[in-house]
């Protein structure tokens, strides 16, 4: 193993990652995923808990701190990295087929933006690239004993995003297509591992199934907004180019490798899997980032080619090529321009979470001043970003949502009010008494979600909370 090398290629993205950490602020979902790790369950309507519990570890070491908020993410990103070059020594690469690989994935846009925020794909991206690191172990060196540890990875990983599942079933159908590795369906240690990654993940199942499945239904809310022929024609563009638009010429050249190439016919299931899950995701109205942690094994194998085919100076000639295109994207995801440069840019719209990272404070201070000038003993918001955002600042008052995790954490006690609400077009037909008192202004003119969004000052709901409570709680992605 190339460990000099390839450590300083993660440990430089580490570094990066770090020391952008703390600029602008928390994203929307970040925010969620601190109060939901504070209302620690074995699930929510929208994710199992993993990453809420991950935030809630932030949230206790470093209160408020949005650097630690960001740290886990920057480290997991390193560890793909690693685990994308260990990839390329087991398909036979040497140095320079490892570093190669570890130059792509850690230059690739999609790194540094899932690098930067704590996220369920983020975690997921990770759990997906360890899970096929074990399997590639595994078949590269026909041990089935392996198959306990991919099913472990595989379980933990269920409890982040389920996902993991559709990759794990993926690889089930590449090595049934595989004569040379089929052998392992018949091993008792293959069985054992799913019943490893099934009793990890039982907890999350017992709490979706007790709560009415509701991630099912925000599966079909995602399948409906993604399912048009423009965000298919999107997955499919952004599937190729989600690292760069250069490194898409190298994991095809991968894939091709693994489908063909006598030597890599023992890590030929996970390249049948890639492409059932393409066609899978396309069919469903998948999101493209679904498949990332699938693709640093094509890399690995096409990496391992060049090394076969080109001279040194060749392959450093590739790494920078392929770093370069991945580095001037780099401002699109990482908090490098100021705010205010940052949504004048074309930047802003290259990558929207950034937006959704600017303007809290302000939001904040906004809805505190409309508190105190209408004596509110509460604040209800539209959506869990602006709930999360007041209780992470510090809201004088209680803070309530009816979306998603937040309609389960409600309604407020019968007696309070009066309300402000934040986040609503109009005022909505369960309060009574309403007046507009104030405009969200992130002061930077970045075009996110909270700017522009009205304040209201009511009188409270139309009867009790507990009666208008099923009209606020809504299930949206």
């Amino acid at each position: 193993m190339a460990w000099a090398p390839i450590l300083a290629v993660a440990g430089a993205l580490l570094v990066v990652l770090v020391t952008f950490a703390g600029r602008y602020g928390p994203h929307r979902d970040e925010l969620y995923f601190v109060a939901a790790g504070r209302r620690l369950a074995w699930g929510y309507p929208d994710q199992p808990p993993l990453t809420p519990l991950i935030a809630r570890v932030t949230d206790l070491v470093a209160p408020g701190s949005v650097t630690a908020l960001h740290l886990p993410s920057a480290v997991a990103a390193a560890a793909f990295v690693l685990l994308a070059a260990l990839t390329a020594r087991e398909l036979g690469g040497g140095t320079a087929a490892q570093v190669l690989t570890a130059v792509t994935a850690a230059t690739g846009a999609v790194t540094v933006i899932l690098g930067h925020m704590l996220s369920t794909a983020t975690v997921d991206l990770l759990f997906w690239t360890a899970v096929v690191y074990a399997t590639v172990v595994v078949l590269q060196r026909d041990r089935p004993r392996g198959w306990l540890v991919v099913g472990l990875l595989t379980g933990l990983g269920l409890e982040d995003k389920h996902l993991v599942a559709f990759l794990l079933g993926g690889i089930v159908v590449g090595v049934a297509l595989t004569p040379a590795v089929r052998h392992h369906l018949r091993s008792p240690w293959a069985w054992a591992g799913a019943g490893v990654a099934l009793a990890l993940w039982v907890p999350n199942l017992v709490w979706q199934a007790t709560h009415g499945w509701p991630q099912l239904e925000l599966a079909g809310d995602i399948r409906d907004e993604y399912s048009t022929l423009e965000e298919r024609i999107n997955y499919v563009v952004l599937s190729l180019i989600i690292f760069s638009p250069v490194t898409a010429v190298l994991w095809v050249y991968g894939l091709v490798r693994l489908f063909r190439a006598p030597a890599l016919v023992r890590a030929r299931p996970l390249a049948f899997a890639f492409v059932l899950l393409f066609v899978g995701f396309f069919l469903v109205g998948g999101k493209p980032y679904y498949l990332t942690g699938l693709v640093p094994v094509l890399f690995a194998a096409g990496a391992c080619g060049l090394a076969e085919r080109w001279s040194r100076r060749g392959l450093w000639v590739a790494g920078a090529v392929v770093a370069l295109s991945g580095l001037v994207v780099w401002p699109a995801g990482l908090p490098i321009l100021s705010e205010r440069d940052f949504g004048r840019s074309f930047l802003a719209d290259l990558n929207e979470d950034q937006a959704e990272m600017i303007g809290w404070p302000r939001f904040v201070e906004t809805v505190d001043k409309a508190v105190s000038s209408a004596g509110a003993t509460l604040v209800v918001t539209q959506n869990y970003g602006e709930a999360g955002a007041l209780e992470f600042y510090g809201s004088p008052v209680a803070v309530f949502s009816g979306h998603n995790g937040y309609g389960d954490w409600g309604p407020p006690p019968a007696d309070q009010g009066p309300v402000v609400l934040v986040g609503f077009d109009v005022a909505p037909g369960w309060a009574v008494g309403c007046e507009q008192v104030a405009t969200v202004d992130n002061g930077v003119d970045v075009d996110n979600e909270e700017q522009g969004t009205a304040v209201w000052a009511c009188a409270g709901p139309r009867g009790s909370w507990a009666d208008v409570w099923d009209e606020v709680r809504h299930l949206d992605a």
